[in-house]
């Protein structure tokens, strides 16, 4: 344990003076009662190692430290609203990317008791509108989302917490964005380009549609086989340029990647996928609908080369989402929903960026706590080139093995072998 002692002055010459002490620093909670550290461990352990209270609890324990859940509770709301505004600028510098991928997955919101205050809220209509549902109904708990959004080029990541999957959430983050929206092909994706006036375009993601296609593949083994091997090839090409600048990725895209798309349009309207062979209501021939239907969003990525041809990395992003409901199962509220989309936002921008997450936190809560506000230089991306110690050079090395393990499985594959 560590005891902080600040002096106290008397002027013995003029009583009436009192007694004087140097200004303190600010502390992570009233009374300065917990160091920084402890606030680095609670967030890092939960949001970065998935650690729920509860388990935390036994952690410090082990220390000789026996904190209530309340009092960790307490330490992470202190922690998030420190550095609340450092979110704020990562989901700013995130729009500065021409494209952005997003993708959502559920999360349970107990329901409240009664609605709370929401005068200031932006989204206070929407949220308003489903917690009154839910109480009314006696509803124990809402499906509320957590969204996930990845820059394409930029090393930022940015998540945002809603209480429904409703066109509100992205509307409102890129509501100021001019660009590229790649995701799966949800209506409420789709229609951004008109509720934008086109300031927004949407790019569908091929592994989505590769997905619905392989579910037939029992049903429809022949049909399944010759699509895949045409995605396949796509994918074939993306593989073979992805070291090359934009301008000569364009071209690619623009020859080899046209055709082969070409050839999968040519071969969803020939006589193996006709009516008569695939039925309009069975799953491939919904499949193909699927394909159809989107086939614009589908054919975005050989116009623009900053568009992936998927979303896989947005997709990977909400695995960490996945893991940390498993663990802390549920929010207990608006609120405790909002401060974890935050810290999720600068705990996966550091883990992008490879950084040990714990020394970032350290670093930059005692920073802004001395009072600083340069945000741009206390993003992640800023901070690892300030700090090459704190970067986990052994990430970069498995993803560089993983990728030469997959060219090399990919190469092998086309020459036969």
């Amino acid at each position: 344990m560590r005891v902080n002692k600040y002096a106290k002055y008397a002027y013995p010459a003029d009583p009436g003076k009192g007694i004087v002490s140097p200004e303190r620093p600010s502390g992570l909670v009233a009374g300065d009662r917990f160091d920084v550290s402890i606030g680095v461990e609670v967030v890092a352990a939960k949001y970065f190692y998935h650690l729920p209270f509860y388990r935390q609890q036994d952690m410090f324990a082990g220390s000789g430290w026996t904190p209530c859940r309340s009092t960790l509770q307490n330490i992470e709301t202190a922690v998030e609203f420190a550095l609340r505004p450092l979110s704020d600028y990562l989901r700013f510098y995130m729009k500065q990317d021409r494209t952005i991928g997003c993708d959502e997955t559920g999360v349970l919101l107990i329901t409240p008791s009664e609605l709370p205050d929401l005068s200031n809220h932006p989204r206070r209509e929407r949220i308003a509108e489903v917690l009154e549902n839910a109480i009314a109904t006696g509803a124990p708990s809402i499906k509320a989302k957590m969204w996930g959004y990845y820059a394409s080029r930029l090393p930022v990541v940015a998540f945002d917490f809603t209480v429904s999957r409703h066109r509100d959430g992205p509307d409102d983050v890129l509501g100021d964005y001019e660009g590229n929206l790649l995701g799966d092909c949800w209506s409420g994706f789709q229609k951004i380009d008109y509720r934008s006036d086109s300031r927004i375009v949407f790019a569908a993601c091929w592994a989505h549609a590769r997905r619905k296609i392989d579910e037939c593949r029992k049903a429809f083994p022949l049909q399944v086989a010759h699509l895949e091997s045409l995605i396949r090839m796509l994918y074939d090409v993306e593989d073979q340029i992805k070291s090359v600048d934009d301008t000569e990725r364009l071209a690619r895209r623009g020859s080899l990647s046209r055709h082969i798309l070409g050839l999968i349009d040519q071969y969803l309207t020939s006589e193996a996928m006709s009516p008569a062979q695939v039925l309009p209501k069975s799953n491939l021939g919904q499949a193909a609908a699927y394909v159809r239907r989107n086939w614009v969003a589908l054919n975005r990525f050989i116009e623009d080369a900053s568009i992936s041809i998927d979303n896989n990395d947005c997709e990977q992003l909400m695995k960490r989402v996945a893991v940390g409901r498993k663990n802390w199962l549920f929010k207990g509220s608006v609120a405790a929903g909002e401060r974890a989309a935050n810290l999720m936002t600068i705990v996966g921008s550091a883990v992008r960026n490879d950084l040990d997450v714990a020394a970032y936190l350290d670093d930059v809560l005692r920073r802004v706590l001395a009072g600083e506000t340069d945000w741009e230089r206390l993003a992640p991306h800023a901070w690892k080139a300030d700090h090459p110690e704190s970067i986990r050079a052994y990430r970069q090395d498995e993803r560089r093995q993983a990728a030469d393990r997959k060219k090399s499985r990919r190469a092998n594959r086309r020459l036969g072998k």
